[in-house]
């Protein structure tokens, strides 16, 4: 009896592990899918300078890339961050504002996808968000930890700041109770 059960759990590790792979890949392919996408439309820019003030996206459109120079990474961000904009990349917070408009800009990333490495970040750190009307370049200056159910971090600034959210501690597993928050300001606006 004991060989069957022991049989048992092994395979059922195997399986869920299995699974796990599988769902990775799966959202890291359908980023990747994304990124190309996002990537196009900035490059497009030059020939279709759109103002700020033009840019109107839906939810779920793909509308810029996020580069993270110290992690050596690139993200597409999309319209909105329901469950299903954020298993393809950097979700915008729709009630929130775009690069040049001088108020909040907030994103959101899954923790184990799109921000693995986030930890890593630190105070000084550069984040380059690339729109179709221009790419702006922030410095971090602020970090925070707050309950997932904190709601303050989101709202009028008086100034343009990036602020970036993910699920934190960093290493956990299931449903974090908490958020980590970035807070990077303009450096300047690159193009």
């Amino acid at each position: 009896m004991r060989k069957v059960v022991s049989t048992l759990l092994i395979i059922t590790g195997v399986l869920i592990l299995t699974i796990s792979i599988y769902q990775f890949y799966q959202q890291k392919i359908s980023t990747n899918k994304t990124l190309d996408k996002a990537q196009q439309l900035v490059f497009k820019r030059d020939g279709q300078a759109k103002m700020v003030d033009q840019f109107s996206p839906k939810e779920n459109d793909v509308i810029g890339v996020l580069n993270i120079p110290k992690l050596e990474r690139s993200l597409p961000i999309i319209e909105g961050t329901d469950e299903e904009m954020l298993e393809k990349g950097v979700g915008h917070y729709s009630s929130t504002m775009f690069p040049g408009q001088d108020e909040q800009i907030l994103l959101s990333g899954h923790r184990d996808t799109v921000f693995r490495k986030f930890g890593e970040l630190e105070i000084g750190d550069r984040l380059i968000v690339e729109m179709p009307y221009g790419e702006f370049e922030y410095e971090i200056r602020k970090t925070e930890i707050v309950a997932s159910d904190n709601t303050t971090v989101i709202g009028p600034k008086g100034e343009e700041v990036l602020t970036v959210s993910t699920c934190y501690p960093f290493s956990y597993i299931g449903t974090a109770p908490d958020r980590y928050i970035i807070y990077a300001y303009p450096m300047k606006h690159l193009k």
